[in-house]
């Protein structure tokens, strides 16, 4: 056995890179080809059934707006009640020709062709300062096993239907950042696992895997969970989680991932510059890591606002330039 890894270390390397670069130019033409095609001939969802999970706010509730807009019939699901029924009133106005209220039940997807999964929450702690790991469970639950339990429920409904799955997961799951270790851990799972069923599913059911940056949502205005696993928010921590990266607006965001659904396409990152991240990530892993300890992190009894993050945030004065006013005020939605 030794021998023949020795032989493929070896010849692998030059041969999967010699195949590659005869691939890769009638690989992209052919991309190229289908990309104009599935824009001239995208899915008109006039008519059709959206699930949406995690439709209270943020994400979830602008591809309510958006799927309303275009016609669609929507079963919007999360856990906050009230909050869920305005996103209905407000669908319908916007063109939805019906819309079922699912407080925390996803289980009723009868009829459906599209599943959007949007629905989790963010830890935010550094990994040695969390004593009870049951705390941050929710982080797990809601982002992964949500999705999977939901996913579960809807693949033969989707599958009768020729249906799509919109799974939003995150640039997190490339993107490492100190004290987002359970929020990244939870993400990358929940991209493999729809990675995974794209192959097990084959074309039965098409799958988008959204990996957006950062969005207007509230978890851009700072709402977390923290080490005791109570929700709160926290701007001061959020300027130091975010920095002087832009925030795109929600309304745009969905935009581009029924877009991207209705096309077919298996990948989406929203902005789009944020895919250049994952270049740093593939091929200058230790310079992406000395600037994030740098840049993130201070000194042990040194608070996390002390971080240079946030203090060329606020030095610059640029968070009113780059951050939607929307999430310049802490308040968000209770029920």
């Amino acid at each position: 056995m030794d021998l023949i890894h020795k032989f493929l270390k070896i010849v692998v390397p030059p041969v999967a890179i010699t195949g590659l670069l005869f691939f890769l130019p009638s690989y992209w033409f052919y991309k190229f080809i289908t990309s104009i095609l599935s824009s001239i001939f995208s899915e008109n969802v006039a008519g059709k059934v959206v699930l949406i999970a995690g439709a209270s706010s943020g994400i979830g509730e602008h591809l309510a707006y958006e799927y309303a807009r275009r016609g669609a019939y929507l079963a919007l699901a999360a856990r906050r009640k009230n909050s869920l029924r305005e996103v209905g009133d407000r669908a319908v106005l916007l063109g939805s020709p019906d819309v079922i209220v699912v407080p925390t039940d996803v289980s009723k997807v009868e009829d459906l062709d599209h599943l959007v999964y949007v629905a989790g929450v963010i830890p935010v702690c550094m990994f040695e300062e969390v004593t009870d790991f049951n705390n941050l469970a929710p982080g797990m639950d809601i982002t992964f096993w949500g999705s999977v339990y939901t996913t579960h429920l809807a693949i033969p409904h989707l599958r009768r239907s020729k249906g799509k799955i919109v799974a939003i997961t995150s640039s997190a799951s490339w993107l490492r950042e100190p004290r987002l270790s359970f929020y990244s851990a939870s993400k990358a799972a929940q991209t493999s696992l729809y990675e995974t069923l794209r192959i097990e599913l084959g074309s039965d059911i098409g799958i988008t895997i959204v990996t957006p940056g950062l969005i207007e949502s509230e978890m851009t205005k700072g709402k977390f969970l923290n080490k005791e696993g109570r929700l709160k928010v926290d701007q001061d921590l959020r300027d130091v989680v975010m920095s002087i990266v832009p925030v795109e607006t929600t309304g745009r965001c969905a935009k581009a991932i029924v877009n991207s659904a209705c096309r077919g396409e298996k990948y989406l990152t929203e902005p789009p510059w944020f895919r250049t991240t994952i270049f740093w990530t593939v091929f200058c892993p230790e310079v992406l890591e000395w600037f994030s300890r740098w840049f993130f992190i201070t000194e042990p009894g040194i608070p996390p606002k002390e971080a240079p993050s946030k203090k060329i945030l606020d030095l610059t004065g640029l968070k009113k330039y780059i951050y939607p006013e929307s999430i310049l005020s802490p308040e968000i939605k209770v029920d």
